[in-house]
């Protein structure tokens, strides 16, 4: 087994490579090119809790294509949850043994240790939504029932010191509501909805995901105690010992067209079986963060963190600017928009510190008197490293930090000593290291770690990650196999601006490749990609760039960022000039087809499940609520206005105004059930260029949904291999024919 070890060096020096785990391949191994089945059985692994002993830890395995079978007819259904079926094991924090506990694949939800280790509480959110527990003595799995109660599908759970489970539930008369509602909307046979009315009727179903009541089950006796009514409850969080209730509630009376942090709130606390009573009235401006025991808290507004319990009537600033008080003079103002201003990241698990960001850094401030000490510092908020907060302890001793430079692949973990302030590099290198999770007392470590685009697997480590050992290969089967390669590319865009993309090549060595860039935003990491790793492995050059967008000026920003990313392919001599192709799924489908309007450069195009045209689309897709017209103004596509103010940048951002200037092969891919770039508006583009006599295909998968089909195999394959087969048609016969014709 390879073997991370610590580093005790400072935070900027270089820490210790961590060993490649997989088996050497032979150089003259042949690369075998991934195929559609290949994509299916791809696994993940994600690491959980461990028990509170610290001997078991639990990790789910998911493979991709348990996940087939999906309903997208039932997108904004609340009783409906799209299948992503994992199994759930236990391992040994020893020896690295597992333990199956769910070994046919489900949907699992919130998974819980009880306080004494004895056993394991799983949500798991089937079509009937089920509470299973596992004994661990009797290492058994049991279905635990509920009487009439139906299980809330995105409940948590929570355990008590006395043995209760805590959990959500749907009142009575919920899923009738639901399923009333949505086959009223989406079958009618007649379906009125009224300019009127506080909610659109979408908006309105999806609400009652959020309606549930609150109850504590005794697993003896199986009985359940109400403990907040019904209500609309975002979260929700309990003190160990259940006396102490603090959840979020909705508090929205209408549409919110302006979305996001405009929909209104308020935190409601049930102390020790009284009345419920509002901690926070509104929610807007407002950061909280609780401790373990569920009584301490602390919040962030207008700049300044507070600490308080659910006792107090007066909460304490810790740090940051005071705030503003009647007769405050302009010069007061002017002087306190000069402090320091503080956002909350989190509170400790021991309620006795905080950790907070400013401009200058990341903060560790003490609650009992605002004492602060930097865990990291900002020098350059642009090319400067990032340092943000993974983990912490339970007994509050330790900090585990997250290093990540935005220059190049140098990531890694820091470990913070909080009563001495000591900084440890445990590990830093080319790798991506996921979140850690830490046992109780910080001696024990499971984490994620994935290199050159492959999937991660599971190790286990000391808490100075010392001993460390990959104890789960997620995917054996590559191990044998020469997968493409991934590197970081830096390049200018036409602006002059500095820009990264994540290039993925057949080998180091490939040169003169036809190349696909696929599109979306902006891109750094190299996470794996299995449509990018598929396209790879038969031949092709990979290229995800990256682009900065000004208000307004969508279209334009791709154009300079992903022309300019060609550009540096084919100067290192990457690239073939003549075989370029461009392609991207939603928002980069939307992109793709902008781009071709005002370049030829690209010989084969593909949107995939991307708009054509905003201004049908400014209004459309009505499960998503107002999700298009907020995102058109403001959030993704960053018009700047709407579509009244500037009707001509609604016509300028929708490429199916300027069909006739494509000259790329488009094919275009959409789900006859996608509810969130509806197939009718993609069509539009196949309809124009059709009319206009251009290459143009439209592929419709009836019943699929947004993206790649997951209705079922076979229309899973055939969307890959019409994906490649358009690029090995437009790049590779093309350029064929045209070698052989000379």
């Amino acid at each position: 087994m390879s073997r991370l070890v610590a580093s005790r060096r400072p935070l900027l020096a270089l820490g210790i490579l961590l060993a490649t785990a997989a088996a050497p391949v032979s150089a003259q191994q042949a690369p075998t090119p991934m195929t559609a089945d290949d994509l299916l059985n791809v696994r993940t692994v994600s690491v959980g809790d461990f028990s509170p002993d610290g001997r078991w830890m639990v990790i789910r395995v998911a493979k991709r294509g348990d996940g087939l079978g999906f309903v997208a007819a039932r997108d904004g259904d609340p009783s409906y949850t799209r299948p992503a079926p994992a199994r759930l094991l236990l391992v040994n924090t020893a020896t690295g043994d597992t333990l199956p506990v769910v070994n046919t694949p489900r949907t699992i939800g919130s998974v819980a240790w009880s306080r004494d280790g004895a056993q394991l509480a799983i949500a798991t959110r089937d079509s009937v939504p089920a509470l299973l527990l596992w004994d661990m003595a009797a290492k058994r799995l049991r279905t635990q029932q509920l009487g009439s109660a139906r299980l809330a599908e995105n409940t948590d759970l929570r355990w008590t010191t006395a043995g209760t489970l805590l959990f959500a539930v749907r009142e009575r008369g919920w899923l009738a509501e639901v399923k009333a509602r949505f086959d009223s909307l989406v079958h009618g046979p007649i379906s009125v909805q009224v300019g009127g009315d506080p909610f659109l009727g979408w908006d309105m179903l999806r609400r009652l995901g959020n309606r549930a009541m609150l109850v504590a089950l005794t697993p003896q006796r199986g009985t359940l105690d109400t403990l907040v009514p019904a209500a609309q409850i975002t979260s929700w969080t309990a003190s160990p010992n259940g006396q102490h209730i603090t959840w979020r509630e909705d508090r929205t009376t209408k549409t919110n067209y302006e979305g996001g942090a405009s929909n209104e709130a308020r935190t409601m606390v049930r102390v020790a079986g009284g009345a419920p009573r509002a901690l926070f009235g509104s929610m807007r401006g407002i950061t909280l963060s609780q401790a373990d025991d569920g009584v301490r808290y602390a919040y962030a507004k207008d700049g300044a963190i507070y600490v308080a319990s659910l006792t107090d009537t007066t909460p304490r600033r810790l740090v940051g600017p005071a705030p503003r008080a009647r007769g405050d003079s302009a010069a007061d103002s002017t002087a306190r928009a000069r402090e320091e201003r503080f956002t909350l990241v989190r509170m400790a698990p021991t309620g006795d510190a905080v950790v907070a960001s400013t401009r200058s850094g990341l903060w560790l401030v003490q609650t009992v008197d605002g004492s602060r000490r930097a865990l990291s510092t900002v020098t350059d908020t642009v090319r400067g490293p990032q340092v943000t907060l993974s983990e912490w302890s339970s007994n509050g001793r330790t900090l585990y930090l997250a290093y990540a430079s935005r220059t190049s692949w140098d990531r890694g973990i820091l470990r913070v000593d909080v009563a001495s302030g000591a900084l440890d590099t445990l590990v830093r290198d080319g790798r991506l290291y996921g979140s850690p999770s830490v046992n109780a007392d910080g001696t024990r470590m499971a984490l994620t770690i994935a290199a050159e685009g492959r999937p991660a697997d599971l190790w286990l480590a000391g808490g100075r990650m010392d001993g460390a050992k990959r104890v789960l290969e997620s995917n054996p089967q590559f191990a044998s196999r020469v997968l493409p390669q991934t590197q970081l590319v830096s390049y200018l865009d036409a602006d002059g601006r500095s820009q990264f993309g994540v290039l993925t090549t057949p080998s180091r060595e490939a040169r003169n490749l036809p190349t696909v860039f696929s599109v979306y935003e902006s891109f750094f990491d190299d996470g794996f990609d299995a449509t990018t790793m598929y396209l790879a492995s038969h031949g092709y050059a990979v290229m995800k760039p990256s682009v900065t967008f000004d208000i307004g000026y969508p279209g334009e920003a791709w154009l300079k960022g992903v022309t300019a990313s060609a550009n540096k392919l084919i100067e290192l001599g990457i690239a073939d000039s003549s075989k370029l192709g461009v392609h991207g799924t939603s928002y980069g489908g939307y992109a793709t087809n902008l781009i071709i309007t005002q370049t030829n450069r690209f010989k084969a195009a593909i949107n995939v499940s991307g708009k054509v045209d905003m201004i049908s689309f400014y209004t459309d897709s009505p499960r998503l609520g107002v999700r298009n017209v907020n995102a058109a103004e403001k959030t993704q596509d960053r018009i700047g206005a709407t579509l009244w103010e500037q009707p001509q940048k609604y016509v300028q951002h929708s490429a199916v105004m300027f069909a006739d200037r494509i000259k790329a092969p488009l094919l275009l891919m959409t789900g006859g059930e996608d509810h969130n770039v509806p197939a009718l508006n993609t069509r539009e583009m196949y309809f124009a260029l059709r009319r206009l006599g251009k290459p143009v295909e439209w592929v419709n998968y009836t019943n699929g949904g947004h993206g790649i089909p997951m209705t079922n195999a076979t229309e899973f394959a055939d969307w890959h291999t019409r994906l490649l087969g358009w690029y090995t048609r437009y790049l590779k016969a093309e350029a064929k024919r045209a070698t052989t014709s000379q």
